[in-house]
């Protein structure tokens, strides 16, 4: 399913101005004004002409292929964002440096509520930059960046429309973007809605061992998105002030299977005369199975920023975000069976002094507290309610041909559940992050960043089923089809990193090289028990130590100049291990990826081809499947025709061109629900 709904008017300005000079990306997430190159701390940037390609209806589906980065998909509905091979709790999605506060961590069939197709880039921060925005985002932190609250007031009005429909789904979609101002005003307008009907795969869409399998497609996947967004800032000598809002309604359907079942039906072994029940029971089972996931989601965001309000300061930023969230989970019947609600706050402050004895850095506090719900058969954790304050410091000095960079963060966290099985509970956590970048020759650089960081347990992990008297009134857990069982006595979770990295760079020529290396102590995870309730196998949330480790390569460079355009080819890949210290390998991780990217672009035409080869998963875990390997084939094109000053752009894309089967390993549903077959996406792109 990769790029399952891959349209985009995410860089509309950029687009727009593609035929200027390039300039290397400047740092949103990382508010000392540095570029990538400036820093050892790994990030990832896209933006421009590269996130409007890759940009998708889902994040882990947009950052899917890019090194160190993968989707955990849970049918074409849901895509949650893997950093090195960690996910959940450990990654935390922003929109525009605060947290996107859904519920996508709790459960992987919960969508992130965040749209990467209006984003103007996004930013990954791996290992010490993720002190910025939480001790807790082990794994790290990815940052949608948009320009509801315009940080300027443009010199003209300007915008885009896009049509977009994509074959695999019969999906439509359209886009809208505008900004303008006047004065000391600006605003900001934009809107999007899709709808699509059930995925096409090739062949089955669960695995053998279940013969009611749909073939062809995956049923109950079909859905729509509206999202509408406003905002305005004004701005004044030394600074600017905004407010935006942002409604998002999403529906799609889960996969059958999803919800229990899927790989335990042995129809084919059963007599003629038993025949007439077991239809019964498969046509109960589907009616089950069909759940649809409507989300309702109101955004409120604020943001102020200051220039030298007093010396020695040279920029303050403050954010205050409200976020009002709610999903049901619709049963076949039209009942809701589990309703989810989420009212959380967020105010964070950083202030970004001037060098002081050769230092310059940032620092800040960051505040949050939400209302957690879940009622209804699903509803196995407790309403929680959850406040965190946390304190963060990241200083740079320059000495020579070295860049040094250090950081420190506190994060206390208060978690009060509503049973009386356990009280309130506070955790602290602490995290700290050194590294060095030494430019050791013209346009050679290599890096080294350590850091520790550490993670308090999220409410699944300390109440899930917490309230039960005995194992009869287990609550499964659907989306895992499972029973799972938190425990109140979980400690924080310690991670110590280390990441190397070598680059080369020359203009937009560069090459880089990264190893890194995880250890985890109290790593929290959930484990098979080996016991059953009623058939339904039973996990626990157990703490074990674990380490992580593997390596990145990521590439691109000019080779040729062509009938009047410029030739260019990329190498990327990526490996990564995961053990447990007591034995057995880290479940639904990626497996090791290498790929390669051409195109061809002149000042009208852009035409390109990507392939990649996933290996065989063949160390899932424990009770995991193991997937095979695939080769996956992608090429498109673009052609920009000038229409009164103004830009028409028709493209179009072949995905999955060896319509092959795509299972992913970091997947729940990897026997269950499968990536899309060959898929033609084709539309038009007006920008003013």
């Amino acid at each position: 399913m990769k790029r399952y709904i891959p349209f985009s008017l995410a860089m509309a300005v950029a687009s727009a101005a593609a035929d200027q000079p390039p300039m290397e990306h400047v740092l949103v997430s990382v508010p000392l004004h540095k570029q990538e190159a400036e820093t050892a701390l790994p990030v990832t940037v896209l933006s421009g002409d590269e996130l409007r390609r890759m940009a998708s209806t889902t994040i882990g589906d947009t950052l899917n292929g890019n090194p160190g980065l993968a989707n955990a998909s849970f049918g074409p509905g849901v895509g949650r964002p893997v950093i090195r091979g960690q996910q959940g709790a450990r990654v935390m999605v922003l929109q525009n440096s605060t947290s996107s506060a859904d519920v996508s961590g709790l459960s992987a069939d919960h969508a992130v509520s965040v749209e990467p197709m209006l984003a103007e880039s996004i930013e990954v921060l791996r290992g010490p930059s993720t002190l910025l925005y939480g001790g807790g985002a082990i794994g790290g932190v990815i940052n949608v960046i948009d320009n509801r609250i315009p940080s300027e007031v443009p010199e003209e009005t300007s915008g885009g429309l896009e049509y977009r429909y994509v074959s695999a789904s019969s999906q439509n979609g359209g886009v809208f973007k505008l900004d303008g101002g006047d004065g000391d005003w600006a605003y900001h307008l934009d809107g999007l809605y899709r709808d699509w009907s059930d995925l096409d795969i090739p062949g089955r869409a669960i695995n053998e061992s279940n013969v009611e399998s749909s073939d062809g497609e995956i049923a109950n996947t079909s859905g729509d998105t509206s999202s509408i967004s406003g905002g305005g800032s004004y701005h004044f000598d030394r600074g600017f002030a905004g407010l935006s809002i942002t409604q998002l309604d999403n529906k799609y359907g889960i996969p059958p299977g999803a919800h229990g079942h899927g790989d335990d039906d042995d129809h084919e072994e059963h007599a003629d005369d038993e025949h007439d029940e077991h239809d019964e029971h498969d046509e109960h089972e589907e009616e089950e199975e069909e759940v649809t996931i409507e989300v309702d989601h109101t955004r409120y965001s604020g943001i102020a920023q200051f220039e030298n309000p007093v010396e020695p300061i040279e920029t303050v930023r403050s954010f205050l975000t409200y976020n009002d969230y709610s999903h049901k989970e619709i049963e076949s019947s039209g009942a809701t069976g589990t309703q989810f609600d989420r009212d959380a706050w967020e105010g964070r402050v950083e202030a970004v002094h001037k060098p002081l004895s050769g230092f310059h850095g940032v620092f800040g506090l960051q505040a949050n507290s939400d209302e957690f719900s879940a009622i209804g058969e699903e509803g196995f954790i407790p309403s929680t309610d959850s406040h965190a304050v946390g304190v963060f410091i990241l200083e740079d000095r320059h000495v020579g041909d070295w860049t040094f960079e250090g950081g420190l963060r506190y994060d206390w966290t208060e978690r009060d559940p509503d049973t009386t099985v356990t009280g309130s509970q506070d955790f602290d956590a602490f995290s700290a992050s050194i590294s060095a970048l030494w430019e050791f020759a013209a346009e050679w650089q290599a890096g080294l960043a350590l850091s520790s960081s550490e993670r308090a347990p999220t409410d699944e992990e300390l109440y899930s089923n917490i309230d039960a008297a005995n194992p009869s009134d287990y609550v499964v857990h659907a989306a895992t089809n499972a029973i799972e069982l938190g425990d109140v006595n979980l400690d924080t979770e310690t991670s110590n990193n280390a990441d190397l990295s070598l680059r080369w760079s020359d203009g937009n020529d560069f090459v880089q090289l990264t190893a890194f290396y995880n250890d985890f102590t109290d790593y929290i995870n959930l484990r098979n028990t080996g016991f059953e309730e009623d058939e339904v196998p039973i996990y626990a949330y157990v703490q074990d130590d674990a380490e992580f480790y593997g390596g990145e390569i990521d590439s691109e460079f000019g080779v040729a100049v062509l009938a009047g355009g410029d030739v260019r080819l990329g190498l990327f890949g990526d490996v990564i291990y995961g053990q447990l210290d007591e034995g057995g390998d880290v479940p639904r991780l990626p497996p090791a990826r290498i790929g390669s990217r051409v195109s061809w672009s002149s000042d009208r035409m852009e035409l390109w081809a990507r392939v990649q080869y996933a290996d065989d998963q063949d160390k899932p875990g424990d009770f995991e499947r193991s997937t095979q390997s695939y080769t996956r084939w992608d090429i498109g094109g673009e052609y920009r025709f000038p229409v009164n000053g103004n830009e028409l752009i028709a493209f179009f894309e072949v995905e999955n061109i060896g319509n092959e089967q795509i299972r992913l390993s970091t997947s729940f549903l990897r026997d269950v629900a499968p990536e899309s077959g060959v898929s033609v996406a084709a539309g038009l792109r007006y920008l003013f």
